[in-house]
C-alpha cells in the first residue's frame, strides 16, 4: 500500500468535515488552522491507540511541507508523547516503540522549542524505566536507548550504537 493510500485509510475514520480538514492540512498546511488540526489529531489519538501510532507521522508530514513552523504543534505533540510515557502505555511495546521513534524524529526540535516540557517528559520516561512495573526487555532497552540518545545531545555515540545495535548487521 503506497504512502498516499495509507494516509487516505487513516483519515477515513473521521467525519467528512474532519477528513477534508486533514487532507487539506497534509496538502497545504498554510491554508488551515493548524491548532485545530493538531487538536483533532491529539483527541483522536487519545481515543484510538492504533491511530496514535500514526498521529506523530501525520504531524511530522504536516510540518515538513514548505518548512512550516512547528510552533503550533509543539504542545499537542508533547501531549501525545506524555500519554505514551504513562505507565499503562509503557507496558505496550508498540507504544514504547512509537514514543522512541517520535523522539528520535523530532525530539531535538521539540526540546529547542520547550525544554521544560522535554525535561518533564524525560522524568516520566526515567521513572517508567526505573519503577517496578512489568516492562518487557525490549521496552526497557528502547527507553534506556532514548534516555542515552538525549543525554548525548540527540546523537548516538559509537559505544551506544555498538551496544544497542550489535545484533544488526552493518
Amino acid at each position: 500500500m503506497g504512502e498516499a493510500s495509507r494516509e487516505e485509510y487513516k483519515i477515513q475514520s473521521f467525519d467528512a468535515e474532519t477528513q477534508q480538514l486533514l487532507k487539506t492540512a497534509l496538502k497545504d498546511p498554510g491554508s488551515v488552522d493548524l491548532e485545530k488540526v493538531a487538536n483533532v489529531i491529539v483527541d483522536h489519538s487519545l481515543q484510538d491507540r492504533v491511530f496514535s501510532k500514526e498521529a506523530g507521522r501525520m504531524c511530522y508530514t504536516i510540518i515538513q511541507v514548505n518548512n512550516m513552523p512547528m510552533m503550533v504543534l509543539v504542545n499537542p505533540i508533547y501531549d501525545c508523547l506524555f500519554r505514551l510515557a504513562q505507565p499503562d502505555s509503557l507496558n505496550e511495546e508498540e507504544e514504547v516503540d512509537c514514543l522512541v521513534l517520535q523522539l528520535h524524529r523530532v525530539g531535538e526540535q521539540l526540546e529547542k522549542m520547550n525544554g521544560q516540557r522535554m525535561d518533564e517528559l524525560f522524568v516520566l520516561i526515567r521513572d517508567g524505566f526505573l519503577l517496578p512495573i512489568s516492562l518487557s526487555s525490549l521496552a526497557k532497552l528502547l527507553l534506556l536507548e532514548i534516555i542515552e540518545f538525549r543525554a548525548a545531545g540527540w546523537k548516538t555515540t559509537p559505544a551506544a550504537h555498538k551496544y544497542y545495535y550489535s545484533e544488526v548487521s552493518d
